[in-house]
């Protein structure tokens, strides 16, 4: 879908030549002469680029830059100058604009400055795109037999409601994984309540689950719901649930068997429906060996098992797990990198990645910060990519 053009300029003719020469080149064009006809179309049509003049019979062109900051979705400007206007113009690039080039205009140089910002747009409309799918989509792509099989037992699992449990090193994405389980089943229009395990204070642990009752001990001063009562209909993630105390482990069982419980310090029984996914990257079978954690509970929330790979384990994945964060903060950054080196794609395939997904996404994140240039080249990349003592054999990418 080609971008949409709205050209500004109360000079008729000098309007009709840039129309004329961009539709030539496969845009949709739109015209106006000043600013208030600007508004209608704007108003009117998702226009995705304008092209502004500064003076128009009606105001100050670069208001209208300022009340596109308020559109849901924003279009490129490039403002157009007569000479001696130019720090006028940078002024507008720093409040938004895309670019901005000088009369008498050269159309091939514009014609650049308009694919350039066609490319924001194809790149916000794919986005825009990936943030209606799901999120296993976006973020844990799989190209490698194990993950597709992850993923159609994943999507099963959610039409079923039926507990998970998502083991998988640090900063493989379960957390991702489980939203994706909430999202693909009955229950995505209802609570997702996550709950970070190793962050509630031991002794805390059965009031935020539970939730309690006025005068249940000293500070409760009024009732409260737990997080399991206020998942109800919706979907439960415990991630870490390494970190649950066995006493409250054995409460929390009985609470998934039956469907109910009470709040502490309180009599009436509390009747819930919770999906509930839990999440691991210590072995719990090991765990259960040392008596830290119970083996009843452990099969009664594998119901399905979820093991995610390391990342060293499904490189193929790399490139368009870089694309798809490429995307990401070219949005959050207003940048506009569209791509890697081969250097710098063979040093990120090459690389071990000990942290995983999460590691990769903040490398790209360090590198766009440092990238002025279209492209990541190596020179980006943080040193423990690119350091000469990693084994060159290591990593290297499958072929299939």
């Amino acid at each position: 879908m080609a971008a949409s053009v709205l050209v500004v300029d109360d000079e008729e003719t000098a309007r009709m030549v840039v129309a004329d020469f961009l539709q030539s080149k496969g845009y949709e064009v739109m015209e106006a002469g000043t600013l208030a006809e600007a508004r209608k179309i704007i108003n009117q049509d998702s226009t995705d680029i304008i092209i502004l003049d500064v003076r128009l019979p009606d105001g100050y062109g670069p208001h209208l830059l300022a009340e596109t900051a308020h559109l849901p979705r924003r279009p490129q400007v490039i403002i157009v100058t007569a000479h001696g206007e130019v720090s006028m113009a940078v002024e507008a690039m720093k409040n938004g604009a895309q670019d901005f080039m000088e009369k008498p205009l050269d159309l091939l140089e514009l014609e650049k400055s308009v694919k350039r910002a066609s490319e924001v747009v194809a790149m916000r409309r794919e986005l825009n795109h990936l943030r209606g799918k799901a999120s296993l989509d976006k973020f844990i792509v799989g190209k490698t037999q194990r993950m597709q099989d992850i993923i159609e037992l994943a999507r099963r699992a959610a039409e079923a409601s039926v507990s998970v449990l998502i083991t998988g090193p640090t900063g493989t994405g379960k957390e991702v994984l489980a939203r994706y389980i909430h999202e693909s089943g009955p229950r995505a229009n209802k609570p997702f309540i996550d709950v970070n395990c190793p962050a509630i204070q031991p002794t805390m642990f059965e009031s935020e689950l539970f939730g309690h009752e006025s005068g249940a001990f000293t500070g409760a001063t009024h009732r409260r719901n737990g997080l399991m009562e206020i998942a109800d209909d919706g979907v439960l993630f415990l991630d870490e649930i390494s970190s649950m105390p066995m006493d409250l482990q054995a409460k929390f069982l009985r609470a998934l068997e039956e469907r109910s419980f009470r709040r502490v310090g309180g009599t009436a029984l509390i009747k819930v429906d919770v999906q509930v996914v839990a999440a691991s990257n210590r072995n719990l079978k090991e765990m259960i060996a040392n008596h830290e954690f119970r083996e009843d509970l452990y099969y009664r929330l594998k119901v399905v098992d979820l093991d995610l790979p390391s990342l060293s384990e499904r490189k193929i994945d790399i490139p368009d797990l870089v694309g798809y964060f490429l995307q990401h903060f070219n949005m959050r950054m207003g940048a506009n990198i569209l791509d890697v080196t081969p250097k710098a794609m063979e040093a990120l395939i090459n690389y071990d990645w000990p942290g995983n997904i999460r590691e990769l996404r903040n490398a790209i994140e360090r590198a766009m910060l440092l990238c002025d240039d279209p492209a990541i080249d190596v020179g980006h990349l943080p040193r423990d990519i690119t350091s000469p003592t990693m084994l060159p054999s290591q990593g290297k990418l499958p072929l299939a």
